[in-house]
């Protein structure tokens, strides 16, 4: 039995550990640009961002205990503008499935809970970015139904 709750103190061990997971899939495709094997937070930091009710965490656990999975969410207000319709959108931005379960529904699991989570707070729609060296995860969240909303392009100088 799977169950998809808000991250707790106790989850940080397995975050760090996951967070390493997918900072070397961004370093195996790019090097140039990250370094690895790393997080991007530290244990102080999670401790933190786990007490910001506008940046949910998530974690994928099994009857254990044990986090199989986890989602970073971010909270962003668009204001209304003379170019643009203001709304609220939850940006998704980090979801990441253990490499020794993947495959077994997981990131499905998180990604159909911070959709209710989403829209049951009125929010408009769900964003995230997904790096060109990694095609599976852009295939995942198509099949969950997102289509691209713009792309960002680059020229190595």
């Amino acid at each position: 039995m799977l169950t998809v709750r808000p991250a707790s103190e106790k989850d940080i061990p397995a975050i760090l550990k996951l967070l390493v997971q997918v900072n070397l899939v961004h370093h195996e495709g790019r090097p140039d640009l990250f370094k690895g094997p790393a997080t991007k937070y530290s244990a102080a930091e999670l401790s933190r961002i786990l007490t910001e009710p506008e940046n949910p965490v998530f974690v994928c656990v099994n009857e254990e205990e044990l986090v199989l999975g986890h989602a970073f969410c971010q909270e962003k207000v668009i204001p209304d503008s003379n170019l643009l319709v203001g709304h609220k959108m939850l940006y998704i931005d980090d979801i990441c499935v253990h490499e020794s379960h993947r495959k077994e529904g997981i990131g499905r699991l998180l990604f159909l809970h911070i959709k209710d989570y989403a829209k049951e707070r009125g929010f408009y729609h769900l964003t995230l970015n997904v790096w060109a060296v990694n095609p599976g995860a852009a295939a995942f969240y198509e099949a969950l139904g997102m289509e691209a909303q713009k792309t960002t392009m680059e020229l190595i100088l």
